[in-house]
């Protein structure tokens, strides 16, 4: 077949521009283009859609322009066309191979709401770090992914990354926090955060629009992409297919997704099967329930950035009440805090009871170094004040010991704080206690249940 001027013209381009971009790119963004004609030395080709247009507007123009001077020389000119609803229609500007100056742009004809087409706004909440995400064994399998992630996105195993857990414990901050710093350490990256149901009423007005195409261009142009709370896509037929077809270009070309769902992805349910598929093909993490000390950790975090202070008992009432969900957590914390300015009262044990009502049903006795002094004391027929005594009688130092190990085990007291409790003896006293009980109970099978049973009624204290 014998090629028509325009198209010797655009297949030498082609040849040319070839040479400088990724096969990839290439055929994305230049095998779809059709040479229509040539005259006056001005060469217009047509692409499929307006967003394309403006894609090779914005990323091509120098590869274009020094395409067209091999081909045409310092006067060639390059016109387009652009293919809107199977009509042509004249395009709205012209490049000389010299000046490549564009005329009056194409207004974009899919806009995502909040996101800006070339430019991305990653839609990322900038208080979501790994800074402000607090560390501890409920989270550090997600938490050290993310760090992976953000260090090599779409180059390591963890593609993409599944963060499942319960409601409040953190998915959205650490999945934020991995755009954040992925951000921070490659500025050239477009990465985006997008809500499942965002995802999916952006789809529902593209179909409106019939502009699923350009939907599909734009999501597929994303670096790093972060969905949250996917179980919502859930029996959405089309908006599966859609992120499915999203998805599979996304990984193919190395591309990071990075999902959040309150269940892992074993469990999602009216999910189609190539989706669940495709979710395990990389991590699964799940954040868990902080533990104490975590919990303690992520108040001190929120008072320190507040400029606050609460006494040491009232935030261990908080950590000990408040334990499946570090929303709540901090959400007590600001309530104590306004109860104590906006009605000037003392913060106090007191204060948190009553704030702590309104977020759990019932709540948790505190158990204490002295509750369990004096259960103790009552079962060895002693008086509270002997166990602080330096008396060495067996009865009593047993009792002593008994109650320092009942401590450590049901209160979250430092050793030297249980050692102030009796008497003022140091740590070390506390561990050399701690094993002379448990070394007494491998051995005395009569006072092994005497300790059982002074920890069952130190837990039904707890209730009564």
């Amino acid at each position: 077949m014998v090629l028509n001027k325009h198209e010797q013209v655009w297949d030498s381009c082609l040849l040319f521009i070839k040479d400088h971009i990724n096969p990839q790119s290439f055929k994305t963004w230049f095998e779809p283009i059709k040479a229509v004609k040539l005259v006056d030395n001005s060469l217009t080709i047509q692409v499929p859609n307006k967003f394309f247009y403006e894609w090779l507007e914005e990323n091509y123009v120098s590869l274009l322009k020094e395409s067209l001077r091999y081909e045409l020389g310092d006067t060639g000119k390059l016109e387009y066309q652009i293919l809107l609803e199977n009509h042509k229609t004249p395009g709205h500007t012209g490049r000389d191979a010299d000046q490549m100056v564009s005329a009056d742009k194409i207004k974009n004809p899919f806009i995502i709401p909040g996101i800006k087409r070339m430019h991305i706004n990653p839609q990322l909440n900038s208080d979501y770090s790994f800074d402000t995400f607090i560390e501890g064994d409920c989270n550090k399998l997600a938490r050290s992914a993310g760090h992976a992630i953000a260090a090599n996105p779409g180059g390591t195993a963890f593609n993409p990354l599944v963060i499942f857990g319960d409601v409040g414990l953190g998915k959205t901050h650490l999945a934020q926090a991995i755009g954040n710093e992925v951000l921070k350490k490659h500025s050239t990256k477009n990465v985006l955060y997008v809500s499942s149901e965002k995802f999916t009423n952006q789809i529902i007005e593209s179909i409106r629009n019939n502009a699923v195409g350009d939907f599909m261009n734009f999501y597929q142009m994303v670096d790093v992409l972060i969905v949250d709370d996917i179980q919502f896509l859930a029996g959405r037929v089309k908006t599966q297919e859609i992120f499915f077809n999203i998805f599979n270009h996304l990984h193919q070309n190395k591309k990071q997704v990075v999902l959040t769902s309150d269940r892992p992805p074993k469990d999602l349910e009216d999910m189609e099967d190539r989706l669940i598929s495709r979710f395990k093909w990389g991590l699964s993490a799940d954040l868990q329930a902080p533990e104490f000390e975590t919990r303690q950790a992520i108040l001190y975090h929120k008072m320190e950035k507040e400029g606050i202070e609460l006494p040491q008992d009232v935030t261990e009432f908080i950590s000990y009440n408040i334990k499946n969900n570090v929303r709540e957590l901090e959400g007590v914390l600001i309530s104590i805090i306004a109860q104590s300015t906006l009605n000037r009262r003392t913060i106090d044990i007191n204060l948190a009871k009553e704030v702590i009502q309104n977020f759990v049903k019932k709540i948790n006795r505190e158990v204490t170094v002295d509750s369990i002094k004096g259960l103790v004391a009552e079962h060895f027929d002693l008086p509270v004040e002997k166990l602080q005594s330096k008396t060495r009688k067996r009865s009593v130092v047993i009792a002593r010991q008994l109650s320092m190990y009942l401590a450590k085990n049901l209160t979250n007291k430092s050793l030297k704080s249980i050692g102030e409790n009796f008497g003022g003896r140091d740590h070390s006293t506390v561990i050399y206690s701690c094993k002379a009980v448990q070394d007494l109970m491998d051995t005395d099978l009569i006072f092994k249940d005497t300790v059982t049973e002074l920890e069952r009624k130190v837990q039904l204290s707890l209730n009564g």
